[in-house]
């Protein structure tokens, strides 16, 4: 494939409808850069991630914020206990990340041909980011979710396992594939929305940022102006991935500590939260909003450095600007 080729379609501009066709080795650099990114972010958050997890499952932890609580962490369990639960973060987080980011450049593209034309896939550019987000997640999760059980273990019951080997196996030994994935729907219910605010809020801040912009401006842009664009749409992304998604990460982690009843995952999903209430619910958000917002400015940052060494091709944008059809 030509370089040519390989120039990413900016639906929105006057031209023919033209859609990249990346190749098997394209979705391999997308699925490396993918994974990179995102196992090197959470794994720099775990410290973060212990006390957040914490706040929402333990008790004595409910009147902390993020620095108490992990002061409180290093005195009780010292500073080895805030990287509790970082192997399986790493390792999930690598295939998460890898299938999440590859799976959403390939809906994408999918989507908008299924569009059809570029006055339809603009028009309808939010749908099209809304279920390639979705569903690229939910494939992803299906990797994820006995890993992210793994960690929730660890973290919110001390001395159940070393490390991700003998955690992973004994939660598969005592509790078998249903304790890997008892987690999967609270999980697809947090995921989903987060990757939802991760990948729309950011295409709309880049639009948002482009669309005032000649062609000849944006073409000579500097790279401190595109990291700038960069890092502030992925701190507001990170914003609206944290809030959308905070229930639903509470009850996972109340799922994974084994509270709530017996019965189906709806019905328990359903008890714990009309338990915790609408405070409960939203307990430890603001650690997990700054946590979020670093880790979704740091992958988007991070992909496209990483995309770049690898050689792979720029992802497709739909963006609607002000000579785009109305």
């Amino acid at each position: 494939m030509s370089k040519e080729d390989q120039k990413p379609a900016t639906l929105g501009k006057e031209g023919p409808f033209v859609v990249p066709q990346f190749t098997v080795t394209d979705y391999s650099k997308f699925f490396a850069a993918g994974a990179l990114c995102c196992t090197i972010t959470h794994g720099m958050m775990t410290p973060i991630d212990v006390v957040k997890t914490r706040i929402q499952i333990d008790p004595a932890y409910k009147k902390f914020n993020l620095l108490s609580g992990g002061r409180h962490v290093i005195a009780t369990e010292g500073t080895s206990g805030l990287l509790t639960g970082f192997g399986p973060t790493a390792v999930g987080y690598l295939v998460q990340g890898g299938a999440k980011f590859a799976g959403y450049e390939y809906w994408k593209k999918q989507f908008t041909q299924i569009a059809g034309d570029q006055e339809t896939a603009i028009r309808y550019r939010t749908a099209i980011y809304l279920g390639a987000s979705s569903v690229a997640e939910f494939f992803a999760d299906i990797l994820l979710t006995p890993l992210e059980a793994t960690r929730i273990r660890l973290v919110s019951q001390r001395g159940y396992a070393n490390g991700l080997v003998t955690g992973f196996t004994r939660l598969a030994r005592e509790e078998g594939l249903r304790g890997l994935y008892a987690g999967f729907l609270p999980i697809l219910c947090k995921q989903i929305p987060y990757a939802i605010g991760q990948f729309t809020v950011n295409e709309f801040c880049h639009e948002l940022a482009f669309r005032n912009m000649s062609e000849e401006t944006r073409r000579n842009l500097g790279g401190g102006a595109k990291f700038s664009i960069s890092l502030g749409s992925g701190i507001i992304a990170g914003f609206a991935a944290a809030i959308l998604s905070q229930p639903a990460d509470t009850l996972l982690s109340q799922i994974n500590k084994g509270h709530g009843p017996t019965g189906s995952m709806p019905h328990r999903l359903k008890v714990l939260a009309q338990e915790a209430g609408f405070k409960g619910l939203f307990a430890g958000l603001g650690p997990r909003m700054i946590m979020t917002a670093g880790l979704v400015a740091g992958q988007f940052l991070m992909y496209g450095m990483i995309k770049d060494a690898l050689g792979a091709p720029p992802g497709l944008e739909i963006h609607k600007e002000d000579n785009a059809a109305k």
